[in-house]
């Protein structure tokens, strides 16, 4: 059930509509009540992580929440995001295609451009004040970026903070990377958390897990049958990359084989899992200057145990977002409401080569471009590799793992590649959307981010308001894949998408893929273009 927001003599106040000032009766109303029985929904929105990083997309990696979701609901094969992750959150978030949204790159600059704007406009309803307006609880914990780098401080707007943007509670960062061990600034709701040291033993994915199970809680002791949207939005696995001992310590020597190895061990269980038609072939290594991995048995033994322990600290990293989705997952089932939750599972953009040819142990400094550098200056922080993982480093992987990650896709984060944007996505809803008993699961049409808005409004049965303070809102780009859901054999109902990230393009139809990477400072028209048929050769 919805309310209009546009209805006579009404204003929005924070998703309830009430009386304007002036009015006789009551200025605040009773509070707006979504239909009986509307489902909880969860969306897990991962960070940089590719698309076999977990187990039904071909990972050795132990998934044992993800691999149930994959179970009893359905998995997207052919999912598509953006290449970066403020244009990705931004799609989610509203429906709309990153530059009609403001954001065509991530939420740090201001460079004044429109599509550049990076703040979400008046007239850009939020999915979270959509489903606030139904009368939804609305939490959010972790990555925001969605705020601009100078609207973050405590004197600044907090237009563009989360409880501005729909949200009644916020945990997390507003930030697009952080510290695991300890975080910049941690925001709870519209203040900064004060934090003189943190203790011994913390993790900021368990501490996020601890406040959205929280928030459930807390919702729960005060209203029985209110559903709550958590977005639970994890900086794992985004780097500077660390992880708890005891989770590293589970995963010593298992990626001392190498990329190359770990590349086709996945992609044979893709294969066997389905994911891709028989016959299809994996491509060979990343070759392209600047984005080429060496082959694995060509580097030097020293160099090849430095460059597992990175790997080991990825795949522990992947494991504990497991891990907190089935703690989040087990405070659910505590009130008997697991099987009306509808629970989606994906990533911001795939797998990154942001940590070089060999990994860094000093993230930040690969982000470093002033002119005039002195010519020995060294990028990397030479550490000592039992550091690797931990509070006293700043590491990320090597880009060889970026691509491992990716498989059995071409190139990184940052490209409209496969590698870039085509990511694992599951989606669960038991007592909405069972399974027959003869149908895997799985679904091969292609989508895109923006879908993912109209699908869970759809879902909940939520019509969303059509002004946002005073201005009619903007329709979204985004086309619901219910259809999809619930028939294997259903088209796509995204037929058409563009895709564009500095300079980088892409445009997807019907099945058919051209796609370019651009060289920063050369001329647009002088891209060279490639054609793909992504039925026959994915």
């Amino acid at each position: 059930m919805s309310i209009p927001a546009d209805a006579r003599g009404y204003e929005n106040f924070g998703g309830r509509v009430g009386r304007t000032a002036g009015e006789s009766g009551s200025w605040w109303p009773d509070p707006v009540r979504p239909p009986v029985g509307a489902p909880n929904i969860v969306l897990v929105l991962a960070d940089d992580m590719g698309y076999s990083d977990i187990g039904p997309f071909g990972s050795e990696i132990a998934t044992p929440t993800l691999d149930r979701l994959a179970a009893t609901g359905f998995t997207l094969t052919n999912y598509h995001t953006t290449p970066v992750c403020s244009p990705a959150r931004a799609a989610v978030m509203t429906g709309l295609n990153p530059h009609r949204a403001g954001f065509a790159s991530v939420a740090n600059s201001d460079p004044g451009f429109p599509g550049l704007t990076l703040v979400l406009a008046d007239d850009v309803l939020t999915l979270p004040e959509a489903l606030r307006s139904a009368g939804y609880a609305t939490f959010a914990v972790g990555k925001w970026h969605l705020t601009r780098d100078a609207l973050m401080n405590d004197a600044g707007e907090r237009d563009s903070w989360p409880l501005q943007r729909g949200f009644d509670r916020y945990y997390g960062t507003l930030e697009g990377c952080n510290s695991f061990f300890a975080p910049n600034r941690l925001i709870c709701d519209n203040s900064p958390v004060e934090v003189g040291r943190y203790p011994d033993g913390y993790c900021l994915t368990d501490d996020l897990t601890d406040h959205a199970i929280g928030m459930i809680r807390g919702l729960r002791a005060n209203d029985a049958g209110r559903p709550f949207f958590l977005y639970f939005a994890h900086h794992a696995m985004h780097g500077p990359l660390g992880a708890p001992d005891r989770l590293i310590d589970k995963y010593r020597g298992r990626y001392d084989g190498g990329w190359d190895l770990l590349r086709e061990q996945r992609f044979a269980r893709q294969l066997a899992a389905g994911l891709f038609p028989p016959g299809t072939r994996l491509p060979s290594r990343n070759t392209e200057p600047g984005f080429d991995v060496p082959d694995w048995v060509d580097q030097p033994a020293d160099r090849q145990r430095l460059m597992a322990r990175y790997m080991e600290v990825y795949a522990a990293m992947v494991d504990s977002i497991d891990a907190s989705l089935a703690r989040v997952l087990s405070a659910i089932a505590d009130y008997g409401e697991l099987d009306n939750t509808i629970v989606v599972f994906t990533s911001d953009n795939g797998g990154t080569a942001e940590g070089g040819p060999e990994g860094t142990r000093s993230y930040f400094s690969q982000f470093v471009h002033i002119a005039g550098l002195p010519p020995d200056w060294e990028r990397d922080m030479p550490a000592d590799p039992a550091l690797i993982g931990g509070p006293r480093s700043m590491v990320h992987y090597p880009r060889g793992w970026g691509m491992a990650s990716n498989t059995p896709f071409r190139l990184y984060k940052g490209t409209t590649f496969a590698g870039g944007v085509r990511v694992p996505f599951l989606l669960s809803w038991p007592a909405g959307l069972p399974r027959n008993g003869d149908d895997d699961g799985q679904r091969h049409a292609y989508q895109y981010v923006t879908d993912l808005y109209p699908t869970l409004l759809g879902l909940a049965g939520v019509t969303p308001p059509r002004h946002r303070r005073g201005q009619p809102t903007k329709t979204i780009d985004g086309s619901g894949f219910i259809p999809v859901l619930a028939d294997p054999s259903a088209p796509g109902t995204h037929p058409e998408q563009y895709v564009e990230f500095g300079g980088q393009r892409g445009f997807y139809r019907d099945g058919w893929k051209l796609l370019t990477r651009h060289h920063p400072g050369t001329p647009y028209d002088d891209s060279e273009w490639e054609l793909y048929d992504i039925g026959s050769d994915p």
